[in-house]
C-alpha cells in the first residue's frame, strides 16, 4: 500500500501562505499543515482552519528564528533581547545538551506551545519542528513526553530517500544525509518505542523551497510503498515579512494546483489524508 501525506509547512507565519493553504486543500492536493502557534498570521490561520474541516492541522513547534508562546523573561536562554527565539542554532543545541536550566526553559516553551495549539480546538494531527530541531535528542525527548498529555498521536521523521530523489530528477546530486543519520535513526526508534505515527519516507528536505510541479509530478510518479510524506511551503507571493530568499513560494503552490497534478493523484491508488486518517486506519488493523 502507498499512501501520501501533502503537507504545508509555516501556517500562520503570514497572510500569503495561509491563503495558499486555502487554496491548495480546496482545489489543490493539500491534506495538511502544520501551525506555527506564535506566527504573525496564526489567528487568520486558525480562523481558516476552522472553515476548512478536511484539512489536518499539526503543530510546527518553534524554538529557534520565531517568537515564543512564553512570555521572555521566563525563559532568557532562549531568546535574544528582542525577545524573539535565537537563531544561533548549533551554540543553543549544544546549551540544551549541557544545561539543565536551558533544558528546563525549552520544556516550558513546548509546553507552552502545546497549550496554545490546544487553546484553537482544533485537533492534533501531527508535531514536527521549525528547522527539523526536533532531530536534537533532547528537544525529541521532551516533545515525546510532554506531546502525549495533548493528544500527539504522530511525529515526522525527515528520512528522505536519495535513491526515490535520483529517480525523479536523475541529473541532480542531493547531497548526502550521512551527517544527519544517527540522528534521523534515533529519532525514528523513539516514535516506534512510543507507538506513534511517523511516515517511512518524507521528502522536502533536499529541494526545500523548491517543490516545483516538475519534481512534485515526478515524485508522484515513483512514491516508495508504505507511508510517505511531502512537504512544501506555499505562497501567493514570494515576497512577504518573513519571506527566506531565495525560496520559490507561488511555484509550490502553482505545483500543488496544477492540473495534471490533480488528475494525476485521482487516477493512482495512492491513498492520500493527514497523518490521523493513517493512524485511525493502523489502529484499526
Amino acid at each position: 500500500m502507498k499512501g501520501l501525506i501533502v503537507t504545508a509547512d509555516d501556517f500562520g507565519v503570514a497572510i500569503e501562505v495561509n491563503e495558499a493553504v486555502e487554496v491548495s486543500h480546496r482545489t489543490g492536493i493539500l491534506t495538511a499543515a502544520s501551525l506555527m502557534v506564535t506566527g504573525p498570521a496564526a489567528e487568520d490561520a486558525i480562523a481558516r482552519a476552522r472553515r476548512l474541516t478536511s484539512l489536518r492541522v499539526g503543530l510546527h513547534l518553534v524554538l529557534v528564528d520565531g517568537r515564543p508562546a512564553s512570555q521572555p523573561s521566563s525563559i532568557p536562554d532562549l531568546v535574544q533581547p528582542n525577545g524573539l527565539f535565537r537563531t544561533d542554532m548549533a551554540r543553543f543545541g549544544a546549551g540544551i545538551f549541557l544545561r539543565p536550566n536551558v533544558r528546563r526553559q525549552v520544556a516550558a516553551e513546548i509546553t507552552a506551545q502545546f497549550e496554545a495549539f490546544q487553546a484553537t480546538g482544533l485537533a492534533l494531527d501531527h508535531v514536527n519542528a521549525h528547522k527539523h530541531f526536533h532531530l536534537h535528542p533532547t528537544i525529541s525527548g521532551l516533545i515525546l513526553e510532554i506531546g502525549p498529555r495533548f493528544g500527539m498521536r504522530a511525529v515526522r521523521v525527515p528520512s528522505e530517500p536519495r535513491r526515490v530523489l535520483a529517480l525523479a530528477e536523475p541529473r541532480m546530486n542531493p547531497g548526502s544525509s550521512y551527517l544527519i543519520s544517527p540522528w534521523l535513526r534515533a529519532l525514528r526508534s523513539r516514535v516506534e518505542d512510543a507507538d506513534l505515527l511517523a511516515p517511512q519516507s518524507v521528502f522536502g528536505l533536499a529541494w526545500s523551497g523548491a517543490m516545483v510541479a516538475p519534481r512534485l509530478g515526478a515524485l508522484l510518479q515513483c512514491l516508495p510503498q508504505g507511508l510517505n510524506e511531502i512537504y512544501l511551503h506555499p505562497a501567493t507571493s514570494d515576497r512577504f515579512d518573513g519571506a527566506v530568499p531565495g525560496y520559490r513560494y507561488a511555484e509550490e503552490l502553482a505545483a500543488l494546483t496544477a492540473p495534471n497534478i490533480v488528475e494525476a493523484t485521482q487516477r493512482t491508488q495512492v491513498r492520500r489524508g493527514g497523518y490521523a486518517d493513517f493512524d485511525a486506519a493502523r489502529a484499526c488493523a
